[in-house]
C-alpha cells in the first residue's frame, strides 16, 4: 500500500531495504519528538503513502496472506487517524479498508457457513454489519471533511445534499454506498438499515451522474449488487443495462459482475440455464492474466463454486431458457 513520497531534502532510498529503513525511521522520529508540528508532519506523509495506494494487496494471489495482513494495516490507519483526523486519502482509504475486509473475510464466511452453523453464521453478519459502519464512519468524515455539515444533510435530503458533490470525490461516494449498502445487505430484516436506502440510492446516482465509467465501471457493478440487499422484486431492465455497461467497461474480465448477475437477478428469476453459465463464465476468467483485480476475481470464483454446489436449493424450476442466454427482460 505504501506509494512513493516526494523528498525535500535528501534522496530517499530506491531498493526495498532501504526504503523500509526509511519509513522505521521516521515513524521512530514521529514519536519520539516533543514537537507536535513534527509528528503531525510525519503522520500525514506516512498517510499521504498510504492513501496512495498501490496493487499490492489487489494483485495477490494469497488469501490468507492477504486476511492476515489487513488488520495491522486498518489499525495502524486509525492509530494515525488519531493523530490527524482530518487527512481525506486516510479516511477513504480507512473506508475502503474496512469494507474490503468485512466483505471477503466475515460476510463471505457467513453466508458459506451458514448451513454448518447458523448461529455462528448470525454472529458474523452482526460483526459485518458493525465493520461495514465503521467503514462508513470514515466515509462520511471523509465527505465532511470537503462540505462541512452534509452529513446531518444527506439524512434529512440524501439528493438535494449531494448535489453540491464534485467530480474528484466519486470515490468517496463509491466507497460510501459500498459500505452503506453491503452493511443493509446482512441486515435485511432490520427495519432501521432498509431505511437508510435511499442514500445508497443517491449516492450511487450522485457518481454515476459524475462519472459513470470510473475504475472500469465499478459504479453500475454495485449496481446489481445492490439489488441483493433490496426488499421486493427487482427492476430487471434497469439492471441488465448495469450490466452491460460494467461488461462493457471492464472488458468482461471482473468475475465478481457475473457472480452479481446471477444472485441478483437469475436467482430471482429462477432461471436455472442463466445461472449457471452466469458462474460458468466468472470462472472461465483466469486471475492471473488479469492481475490488478486478481485478488477480486478470486473471491468471485470461490463464490462461484459454492453459488454452484448449491444451484438445487437455489433454483427450483428447470423449465428457464435455453443455456448461455442472458434474457433481456
Amino acid at each position: 500500500m505504501l506509494g512513493e513520497i516526494a523528498q525535500q531534502d535528501t534522496k530517499k532510498p530506491s531498493d526495498s531495504t532501504g526504503r523500509k529503513f526509511y519509513w522505521v525511521t521516521l515513524l521512530l522520529l514521529m514519536f519520539l519528538s516533543t514537537s507536535c508540528s513534527i509528528r503531525r508532519f510525519a503522520v500525514n506523509k506516512i498517510g499521504d503513502a498510504l492513501a496512495s495506494g498501490g496493487d499490492t494487496y489487489s494483485s495477490d494471489d494469497d488469501l490468507q496472506l492477504v486476511g492476515a495482513a489487513l488488520p495491522f494495516g486498518l489499525k495502524l490507519m486509525e492509530s494515525l487517524l488519531d493523530e490527524s483526523p482530518k487527512h481525506k486519502g486516510l479516511l477513504i482509504t480507512a473506508c475502503e479498508g474496512f469494507t474490503t475486509y468485512a466483505y471477503i473475510y466475515v460476510q463471505h464466511k457467513a453466508d458459506t457457513g451458514a448451513e454448518q452453523d447458523l448461529t455462528q453464521a448470525r454472529e458474523m453478519r452482526t460483526r459485518a454489519r458493525r465493520l461495514y459502519l465503521r467503514a462508513r464512519a470514515y466515509g462520511l468524515r471523509r465527505l465532511e471533511a470537503s462540505y462541512k455539515g452534509i452529513t446531518e444533510r444527506i439524512e434529512s435530503d440524501p439528493r438535494a445534499a449531494l448535489s453540491v458533490i464534485k467530480k474528484k470525490d466519486v470515490p468517496a461516494l463509491y466507497w460510501n454506498a459500498a459500505a452503506l449498502g453491503l452493511g443493509i445487505s446482512v441486515s435485511k430484516n432490520d427495519a432501521e438499515m432498509l431505511a437508510h436506502l435511499p442514500e445508497v440510492e443517491a449516492l450511487l446516482e450522485r457518481a454515476l451522474e459524475l462519472d459513470e465509467s470510473w475504475n472500469k465501471g465499478a459504479l453500475h457493478a454495485f449496481q446489481v449488487t445492490l439489488a441483493s440487499a433490496k426488499p421486493g422484486q427487482p427492476d430487471y431492465q434497469k439492471l441488465k443495462k448495469h450490466f452491460d455497461r460494467a461488461l462493457d467497461l471492464s472488458g468482461g474480465n471482473q468475475a465478481g459482475l457475473y457472480v452479481a448477475y446471477a444472485e441478483a437477478v437469475s436467482i430471482n428469476k429462477q432461471d436455472r440455464s442463466e445461472f449457471v453459465s452466469l458462474l460458468k463464465l466468472a470462472l472461465a476468467i483466469d486471475p492471473d492474466q488479469h492481475k490488478e483485480v486478481r485478488l477480486a476475481n478470486i473471491v468471485a470464483q470461490q463464490r462461484a463454486h459454492w453459488l454452484l454446489k448449491r444451484v438445487d436449493d437455489l433454483i427450483l424450476d428447470t423449465t428457464s431458457v435455453s443455456e448461455g442466454r442472458i434474457s433481456n427482460d
